[in-house]
Parts: C-alpha cells; sequence; structure tokens
C-alpha cells in the first residue's frame, strides 16, 4: 500500500467513524504502519489506544484481521488493554531530531576514524603526537598534505598552542609515505566529517529551538552527575516531561527496559533477562553511567564501582543507568534539583561493616588492629 494510498484510506476511515459517532479507536502497533492512521486519526480528535501486538495475540489457528478487530473489541469491552505509551506531537518531534542526531554523530565518529586508519596506511602517526587529529593543527597539517605539501618541517610549522612544544616529534610523525591515493581519500572524508558537522550543527539549533518549551526540564536532568545537556535532552524526547503516564519510577523503568525480568513458575527461578524496552534511551543511560563512574566524590560513582567488584562492569553500568531514570522520574515528577547523597554514603549508611571490612583488610596484610575512637 503506497503513502498517498494510507493517507486517503486513513482520512476516510476517519469521516467513517466520525459519521457512526465513534469515538474510541483502538490501534495494534506493527512496525511503522500504525503511524500514519494515528497521526490522521489524532487531528480528528478520536481518543486513540494502542495495544502491543504481543499482549493481545489470538489464539494459533484463529488468526484473521477480522478476527482480530473482534477481539480487540472484546478485550476491550472487558477492560482488559493497556495503552502504549505515545508522547505528544512536540515530544515526537524532538524523538526525531535527537535519533537522528546521534545517527550523524556516529557516522562523524566513523569518518574521523577513517582518516586516522588512512594516515596510519601512510605512515603519518600524527595522532601518536596531537591528542586530537582533527583540530585546528591538525586540519591545517591535512589540508597542507591535500595541497601537495610533503616536507616534515614545514607541515609542523602549522601547529598551533601547545602543540607547538613538540615540533621535534611532530616532524618525525609526519615523515611518511602519503601519495596521491592517500590524498583522495582523506579528501573525500574530510569533506564529509565538514559537511557532518554543518548537519549536526544545524540540528543542534532546531533542538533547541523545539525543546525550548521544556528549558527547566532539561537543566533539571542537566544536574544529575553524568548527564550533560544532549544526555538531558535525549531523556526528554524519549520519555516526555509528564510523568503521569508513569505511575512509579519502577513502571519507567520497566517500560525503559532497566529492570531484570521475573520469570518464576513451579519454584523455579528461570531467566531474568530484561525487556529489550526503549533502546535509544538504554545506549544514552549506559553512556551517562560511564560518565558518572569516571566523577569524583559522587554517588552514582561509589555505586558503580561498588557494584563492579561484585558483579562486573558492565552490569554495574546498566545499574547505574537504572539509577539515573528513577532520578530522572523524582526530578520531572516533584519539579527539583539533584541533590547528591555523596561518595561516602555506602560508608555512613552502615559504619560497622566499613569498620569490619577495613580491619579485616588489615588483619589479612598481617596487621594486628586496635580500634581506638577519636577524642571528640
Amino acid at each position: 500500500m503506497y503513502l498517498p494510498d494510507v493517507q486517503l484510506r486513513s482520512e476516510s476511515l476517519a469521516e467513517w467513524l466520525q459519521d457512526h459517532d465513534v469515538t474510541q479507536v483502538v490501534l495494534e502497533a506493527t512496525g511503522q504502519y500504525w503511524k500514519p492512521i494515528w497521526y490522521v486519526l489524532e487531528e480528528r480528535g478520536l481518543e486513540l489506544l494502542l495495544v502491543n501486538a504481543r499482549h493481545v495475540k489470538l489464539l494459533p489457528g484463529r488468526k484473521t484481521d477480522v478476527g482480530d478487530a473482534a477481539w480487540l473489541c472484546e478485550l476491550l469491552e472487558h477492560g482488559l488493554l493497556r495503552g502504549s505509551f505515545v508522547p505528544p506531537a512536540a515530544i515526537r518531534e524532538l524523538r526525531d531530531l535527537t535519533r537522528y542526531r546521534k545517527r550523524l554523530i556516529q557516522a562523524h565518529t566513523a569518518e574521523c576514524q577513517r582518516i586516522h586508519k588512512i594516515l596510519e596506511d601512510a605512515s603519518i602517526r600524527l595522532g601518536s603526537v596531537a591528542a586530537d587529529v582533527l583540530g585546528v593543527s591538525g586540519r591545517a597539517m591535512l589540508r597542507a598534505l591535500l595541497a601537495g605539501e610533503r616536507d616534515p618541517k614545514v607541515l609542523a610549522e602549522l601547529a598551533r598552542g601547545r602543540l607547538r612544544k613538540r615540533l621535534p616529534e611532530l616532524g618525525e610523525a609526519l615523515r611518511g609515505r602519503f601519495g596521491a591515493h592517500h590524498a583522495l581519500l582523506v579528501r573525500l572524508a574530510l569533506d564529509h566529517v565538514e559537511q557532518l558537522e554543518r548537519s549536526i550543527a544545524e540540528l543542534d539549533m532546531a533542538v533547541d529551538r523545539v525543546i525550548a518549551p521544556f528549558a527547566a526540564a532539561r537543566e533539571r536532568l542537566d544536574t544529575i552527575t553524568g548527564v550533560g545537556k544532549r544526555a538531558a535532552e535525549t531523556i526528554i524526547a524519549e520519555i516526555g516531561v509528564d510523568m503521569s503516564v508513569f505511575p512509579t519510577a519502577a513502571h519507567l523503568a520497566s517500560w525503559a527496559g532497566r529492570c531484570p525480568g521475573n520469570n518464576v513458575t513451579g519454584g523455579k527461578r528461570r531467566s531474568g533477562k530484561p525487556t529489550k524496552g526503549n533502546r535509544w534511551l538504554g545506549e544514552m543511560l549506559t553512556e551517562c553511567a560511564w560518565a558518572a563512574a569516571r566523577s569524583r566524590d559522587s554517588y552514582l560513582s561509589a555505586q558503580f564501582w561498588r557494584l563492579a567488584r561484585r558483579i562486573g562492569k558492565k552490569k554495574a553500568a546498566m545499574a547505574v543507568g537504572h539509577s539515573i531514570l528513577v532520578i530522572a522520574w523524582h526530578l520531572l515528577t516533584h519539579d527539583c534539583d539533584y541533590q547528591d547523597l555523596g561518595g561516602d554514603y555506602f560508608v555512613r549508611r552502615d559504619t560497622d561493616r566499613a569498620r569490619q571490612r577495613a580491619v579485616a583488610q588489615l588483619q589479612a596484610l598481617g596487621y594486628q588492629v586496635t580500634l581506638q575512637p577519636l577524642a571528640a
């Protein structure tokens, strides 16, 4: 079915529903095909309910479109349908922008890595001296190489700032076999990098325009350790700012696939693998968790390293991402800023256990420990 045909049929369906005084419509989520119909019916003011196909699956052997429709009606009459989260139009627009921006950033990173690889193939070891090959100095050297300059000393003199302190090392790093083949590849990749940077900057301006009504929510999320401006924009784009759709933080974490599954039958606990949930949100929460782990004297950092010793760093990052999402729910619900509990929270929470652990470690090293409290 072509898109114009979908648009026309959706408009005809909306007119037919209004003519027959239908006020509530149930749609089954199947890929992206429900979206054009949803948008048309939403503009007509109908009450819409999007249900997960996995939750309303009909019994095998009775599968027809008419049977599905009748089954959905019967479930709706008995109040057994749970609507999926569909954000408002402004959040949907913001979601499209942030998701596309992330893909462009990933493409930009891939192109930068491709330039590194081409330079290594040409024995140009610029990355071993310059922290950023595509910085101001690096791009000037690359443009000079593309223009035909091959003298390492001349290329090294294009360095700016602190990089000029390493001119001898830079001259040795720029001594290679950069030929016409490498020049073609670097030129195409560098042009692509600059075009991607322009597109990302344009998307940043579009995101700032769309998120303006939610600027206060973005600033609140930005106070969370490990969450920056772009991360806050992505979180808002994926979950919105109206937390009334999620009764508790646990509901939000379950919807996002950030909590363990629960599969117990016959007294046996089976795999508790979490659901896939929202992968865009999950990837951003994991990135924020790694950033929080590198912070100093923060609760999230202490939580990460406390868990990493026992379950590994990857699972610890998942757990910290879950904590960040729970914090975001509370900040958006109660309109408040994040107050960090401190890096020594777990020590203060159970001082006896911390003292016993420290004594046990010293005894394991062969020391006899006698504790005496400090004078007040």
